[in-house]
């Protein structure tokens, strides 16, 4: 009689998660991430200090730098880093807000799993919410206004960041940056670009009509400014051309080495000649300029700088009205950019470049300025987060309700959306409604508010019919925050549902987890997350 034997199709080092406990460790994984992140919510949020393995320490409230400097490894947990870094991306801000629902909702599905509600019905509840709320979104937001709206927009952003100090200000240069770019709705978050000076005070921060580059003169005898300036912008090497494979050259005498020495200056002489007889003043380089031919610019008195990023080039040329020559026969007066100052102002022992007085630029830069590296790291996090909801305000031309206000009104219409529903798709659109009452319990109970009457509050004024009473943090009351200028960008609230709502059914589909890899780690039935807190969850690149 013959045994049965074990059949292995799987390597030694797989390890296998089936059914319940797979969907139990993913959604463990979710909630561990999202409440990593929500301390940080709201203007009252507190700072995480992120310490890596060299030593180097950053302080943010920022959800997503503080997801993408963590090491994680759970692969759930990575869905969870990825909806944040789409959100950022996407709009700039709301990266909390997204990794919050998601987790949030993989809670509640968690109840619903528990009372034998199969994965599908929940998903396809969820799908059923997530469309319904989208609609209730639209349909709930309001016109921008004016400007003044988008100042309120950006303060909002701002709140609760290293930057709130000076909000106001910061604000208005933000909101004057975006007006100068924007052509209608049309404006990108590229064409305002943030650069950061170490060693000022906040409120010295202002804004260039035009551009600042992180680079020096090229040679110190070249002229620190140059006034009505003519700005060549070039993706050319101005040096002589490497051979692309390894080539020798067989000099014999040194009648033979001057004569190749003279005949290499008299190239990069020609080079230089025709950019100075053709009335350039400024010449920005995205690649290198030859020593000799540094020498030859200088000496004629104009102003160069070499290894200049592409990108930086494009926007110099949308600032400067100029073209980017790719070949030097295109070196024209019709291609040069025009600024009515190019000079290098020292910052401490480094240089910058200023191209300053462009007329009606399409590209503007925020000099923002702070008293230490992680104050003004803080700082340009911040002003990124408010750019992104002022940019997404102006392309959309809608904001909404902040202070929780949006999210309790969708949640009550999704309750009255979920009596409409015969299956048991309604208890999964029940518990989308209360996953979008854990923003406003997160914002109230940041601020030391009691969670509990807070949500009772807002849903009472809710029902009596106003859609626009949130938390106003600052006097710890519920009001309606738009009129107190608490406002946020409908994009922002589209973006989060939708990104928390995918990467939540995508986790409630998953049954089975298979992981190899050489040796330890992986996720056992405990939840662990490879090897720490759990393993391998809060380590640091």
């Amino acid at each position: 009689m013959n045994e049965d034997k074990p059949i292995y199709i799987l390597p030694e080092n797989t390890q296998r998660t089936l059914g319940k406990d797979a969907q139990r460790n993913n959604i463990m994984a979710a909630k561990i991430v999202a409440d990593v992140v929500k301390s940080t919510l709201g203007p009252k949020g507190m700072d995480k200090m992120l310490v890596d393995s060299t030593g180097e320490t950053i302080v943010t409230n920022d959800g997503v730098t503080i997801l993408e400097e963590m090491e994680i490894e759970h692969p759930a947990a990575k869905m969870m880093v990825d909806i944040a870094k789409t959100q950022e991306q996407e709009v700039g801000d709301g990266t909390t807000t997204a990794a919050l629902l998601a987790g949030k909702l993989l809670e509640e599905a968690e109840e619903l799993l528990e009372k034998k509600i199969h994965a599908t019905v929940i998903t396809k509840g969820y799908r059923l919410a997530a469309e319904e709320a989208l609609k209730v979104l639209e349909e709930v937001a309001s016109p921008v206004e004016d400007q003044e709206t988008l100042r309120q927009l950006a303060m909002t952003a701002m709140t609760g960041k290293g930057a709130e100090g000076q909000k106001e200000h910061l604000a208005g240069l933000l909101v004057q940056a975006v007006h100068q770019v924007a052509e209608g709705k049309k404006v990108e978050i590229g064409d305002v670009k943030i650069e950061k000076v170490k060693g000022e005070r906040v409120e010295e921060s202002s804004l260039v009509q035009g551009m600042v580059l992180d680079k020096e003169r090229a040679h110190g005898d070249m002229p620190e400014k140059i006034e009505g300036a003519k700005i060549l912008l070039t993706d050319v090497a101005l040096e002589l051309k490497q051979p692309e494979q390894e080539a020798k050259l067989s000099i014999t005498s040194p009648d033979e080495l001057q004569r190749f020495i003279e005949h290499e200056e008299k190239s990069l002489k020609d080079l230089t000649d025709r950019i100075i007889g053709s009335g350039a003043n400024v010449v920005l380089c995205q690649k290198g300029i030859d020593d000799v031919a540094q020498y030859y610019l200088a000496k004629a008195g104009l102003f160069a700088c070499r290894r200049v990023p592409k990108s930086d080039l494009e926007k110099v040329a949308r600032a400067t009205g100029g073209k980017i020559v790719s070949h030097l026969q295109d070196v024209r007066e019709e291609n040069f950019g025009a600024a009515e100052m190019v000079e290098e102002v020292k910052q401490g022992e480094e240089g910058m470049t200023f191209i300053r007085g462009c007329q009606n630029p399409r590209a503007v830069t925020l000099l923002l300025r702070g008293g230490t590296g992680h104050v003004v790291d803080e700082i340009e996090r911040a002003m990124q987060d408010a750019l992104g909801d002022v940019v997404a305000a102006v392309r959309s031309g809608r904001v909404v309700a902040g202070g929780g206000a949006v999210e309790m009104s969708v949640s009550r219409r999704l309750r009255a959306f979920a009596k409409t529903l015969g299956g048991r798709e309604q208890l999964a659109v029940e518990g989308f409604a209360l996953a979008l009452e854990s923003i406003p319990e997160a914002l109230a109970e940041n601020a030391g508010m009691d969670p509990i009457d807070v949500l009772a509050e807002l849903r009472q004024r809710q029902e009596m019919g106003e859609a626009r009473a949130g938390v106003n943090l600052f006097t710890e009351k519920v009001e309606d925050t738009l009129a107190a200028g608490i406002v946020e960008p409908l994009k922002v609230k589209t973006q989060a549902v939708s990104s928390a709502a995918e990467v939540a059914q995508m986790i409630l589909r998953i049954d089975d987890v298979l992981i190899s890899r050489g040796g330890g780690g992986g996720v056992g039935s405990s939840g662990a997350i490879g090897g720490g807190m759990p393993p391998g969850m809060m380590g640091m690149d």
